[in-house]
């Protein structure tokens, strides 16, 4: 099972505090509790807790300057939890703008939250250099991801909530999503928070091998199998055992191939290229790529029986254009992370270079973000990030401006994937509240290509 990530809570109501480190509980952290008088000598007995956590509702005044001294000595980020009429005192509100990460209301979603916890701790990661032990997740390295999943619009939250809930079984998973969304990053989450966590998750991308070693690379081979082969080589479907495949650009795999893939899925088992024996093998498998693989069936490109084994489950990874109000907080989050390339008089974007990143349609989507986000830091020479920074032309972004067709198709998926979200993917109570029949409900997750685990078919 997953390792649950530490966290601090800070409350002054011990009802309050166990009901909140139960919601908590159901999304990965577990809860170190701290009540009045607050000292910041107590944080010091458990130094993996990544970020902590102040619920400021029913907190007398007089508690607040320990906990303002308590936050300046902490070494990790912290959020507060209060409703709008808490904050409305200059006092708190000033405590909270100098010393906190963020402010949240408690009726926020769980999955809104996580991602807010996890950002934070990446980002004070970032800051300390990772000089000191962390919890499990903080220690994955620079080389190992280019980057977190950051987002909080309906769209991420959907996302978030389908990897959850994937993760839990077994079966084969198929993503799907453009280049440059994240789709390996998608297979890690779902690693990390499946019973396999534990052990190892591998990645071949089976478009960047040469056709005569890809079978080499997954099945392995015997010594003397072909010329060069002057010893056995465990292939990586082998090395995988008992941990996740992530198998990147499927649809490129050649037709010779998919057939061996096909026998593994179906028997469990593989045999080295030059060997007799069958070798079981105990491998999840999730297969990515950004081509339509139906109609690479009906091209003969690629096998159907192969893709109804690999789209038992199927994840889509939005493009960036479909979801635009994460494109600062994306813009920001990898500002702090390459913050060590950029100038010390550089603080930031310009109100201008926000506006320019969220008209931009972002053909190639997080990976071409990263990117132009690097280049503006090293080369601009003011301030604030300016769009001609980011190399991006006023002239492309109306080549790319959506007509009014596009603009009604974002906004019908985003008020679809928003009513499941809010009804937990019972599709009667959102046709209700959308006001149409549950049978265009499902018609238009087909059109739009989303997949909720949780909706169950209704008659």
């Amino acid at each position: 099972m997953e390792m649950k990530q530490r966290c601090w809570l800070v409350a002054e109501d011990p009802v309050a505090a166990e009901q909140f480190e139960a919601k908590i509980d159901s999304i990965g952290w577990e809860a170190r509790r701290l009540f009045p008088p607050l000292f910041s000598s107590r944080l010091e007995e458990d130094r993996e807790c990544g970020v902590g956590l102040v619920l400021l509702d029913g907190m007398a005044d007089a508690r607040l300057a320990q906990l303002e001294a308590m936050l300046l000595e902490s070494h990790c980020p912290w959020l507060v939890v209060a409703a709008d009429d808490t904050v409305e005192d200059a006092g708190r509100r000033q405590l909270i703008a100098t010393l906190c990460h963020a402010v949240v209301a408690p009726t926020i979603e769980l999955a809104e939250l996580d991602c807010l916890m996890r950002h934070a701790v990446s980002l004070s990661l970032l800051r300390c250099g990772d000089s000191r032990p962390c919890h499990r997740e903080a220690a994955l390295s620079a080389d190992m991801s280019e980057y977190e999943m950051v987002g909080t619009s309906p769209v991420m939250r959907s996302l978030f909530q389908a990897i959850r809930k994937v993760a839990a079984v077994e079966a084969p998973i198929l993503i799907g999503g453009e280049s440059g969304t994240g789709k390996e990053l998608t297979a890690q989450a779902i690693h990390e928070r499946s019973p396999r966590a534990s052990s190892s998750f591998h990645t071949i991308n089976c478009g960047a091998l040469p056709d005569h070693l890809i079978q080499s690379e997954l099945f392995g081979h015997e010594k003397g199998a072909f010329t060069g082969a002057v010893q056995r080589k465990i292939g990586r479907i082998e090395a995988t055992d008992g941990g996740t495949l992530f198998l990147d650009e499927i649809g490129d795999l050649p037709l010779e191939l998919q057939v061996n893939l096909l026998r593994f899925l179906e028997t469990q088992s593989i045999q080295r290229v030059g060997g007799l024996e069958d070798i079981r093998v105990d491998v999840r498998i999730i297969a990515a790529t950004h081509v339509d693989l139906e109609a690479a069936v009906e091209e003969g490109r690629f096998r159907e029986d192969l893709y109804h084994r690999l789209n038992v489950l199927h994840v889509r990874v939005p493009a960036l254009r479909e979801h635009p109000d994460d494109i600062e907080v994306l813009a920001r989050y990898f500002f702090e992370r390459f913050s060590g390339e950029k100038s010390a008089r550089l603080k930031g974007f310009s109100r201008e270079a926000v506006v320019v990143m969220r008209q931009y349609a972002w053909p190639g989507n997080i990976r071409e973000l990263i990117n132009r986000i690097r280049r503006a830091m090293v080369m601009c020479e003011k301030r604030l990030i300016q769009p001609r920074d980011l190399g991006i032309e006023r002239r492309k972004i109306v080549r790319h401006s959506m007509t009014l067709d596009q603009a009604r198709e974002r906004a019908e998926r985003e008020a679809l994937v928003a009513a499941l979200e809010r009804n937990e993917s019972r599709v009667r109570p959102a046709a209700r509240e959308l006001g149409v029949s549950h049978v265009t409900i499902y018609r238009l997750m087909e059109k739009h290509g989303i997949s909720h685990p949780g909706v169950e078919a209704e008659g």
